[in-house]
């Protein structure tokens, strides 16, 4: 990580399980960071681990550098800059606004013209890592954007991120290449919770066959990353299903317009639709698992 001056000032919108630990990188680094989020739980966490906070967005960014927004989607990121209390009254010109929420790369593109015709930088910088990295500084960033706003934003990126990929000088690029990953992230998830339940439904030991499978060539990055909830019986959400039911509608209208199929995108979407509408929404992605489980009659750890 690279150290920076005390005067350097950074705004994390969101301090949900990424945006937190993107914060405490960043305070690591020597910036002072103001925080803000809608959900008191995750402003008294910070508070409690010496971060300061602001009430609104506008209060956040002023004074800013830069602002690192860490939400869910278009319409929230949309609602931060040019929202009532949004960042795009305080942010001074010539500071920069990392957009990280994965999005349809279109509504990417109409964001970044609409703050850059007020003089202010967007960069589109997509994450990827999980809570784990976000708090280690070591996340991977897929950004796009203009040189101004590479290089306004380059040593907030280097305080929170292992690896950079600039991926292009227009909006829009980066989250594209996102929404590349989120579909392989997707059916991944919902494979490996496939698996792992059918293993057990042959009576096999499954802590077993997460040992055999990661020393396999069937393993995935999401197999071993997500089949231990299923081991431990958690399903605390360290990325919920509904993430991947609007990641995977994303990508669904994507290919949608472009006439292109996406038939195991599609499977792996209606999977974590039907697990949401089982009542898991909020829960951790492994649900799915739970999903199989309860369809099939199947008993996993932590069942009653």
């Amino acid at each position: 990580m690279t150290q920076t001056t005390a005067a350097a000032k950074a705004a994390v919108i969101g301090l949900g399980s990424m945006g937190f630990g993107m914060a405490q990188s960043l305070r690591r680094a020597g910036f002072d960071v103001t925080g803000c989020d809608v959900s008191a739980a995750n402003v008294m966490r910070f508070t409690a681990d010496g971060g300061r906070v602001s009430r609104t967005p506008a209060e956040a960014a002023s004074g800013a550098d830069a602002v690192v927004s860490v939400v869910v989607n278009a319409a929230q990121t949309e609602s931060i800059l040019f929202g009532p209390q949004g960042v795009a009254e305080t942010l001074a010109p010539g500071a920069v606004f990392i957009s990280c929420a994965t999005m349809d790369p279109q509504a990417a593109k109409a964001l970044a013209a609409r703050l850059e015709a007020t003089g202010r930088l967007y960069l589109d910088a997509p994450i990827s890592g999980g809570s784990v990295r976000a708090a280690e500084g070591a996340l991977t960033v897929l950004a796009s954007g203009t040189p101004a706003a590479f290089e306004k934003a380059k040593t907030a990126l280097s305080a929170m991120a292992a690896k950079v990929y600039e991926l292009g000088d227009a909006a829009g690029t980066g989250a594209a290449f996102k929404m590349i990953n989120q579909l392989l992230a997707g059916v991944h998830i919902a494979v490996a919770s496939e698996a792992i339940t059918f293993a057990a439904k042959q009576g096999l030991d499954i802590a077993k066959v997460y040992e055999v499978i990661t020393a396999s060539a069937g393993n995935s990055w999401m197999f071993e990353n997500r089949v231990p909830h299923v081991l431990d019986g958690d399903y605390t959400p360290r990325s919920a299903v509904e993430i991947f039911v609007k990641d995977l509608g994303i990508i669904q209208d994507m290919a949608r317009s472009q006439r292109y199929p996406v038939p195991l995108a599609a499977a792996a979407l209606q999977m974590f639709l039907m697990t949401a509408s089982a009542g898991m929404g909020g829960d951790d992605d492994a649900s799915v698992a739970r999903l199989y489980a309860r369809n099939t009659g199947t008993k996993l750890p932590g069942d009653i």
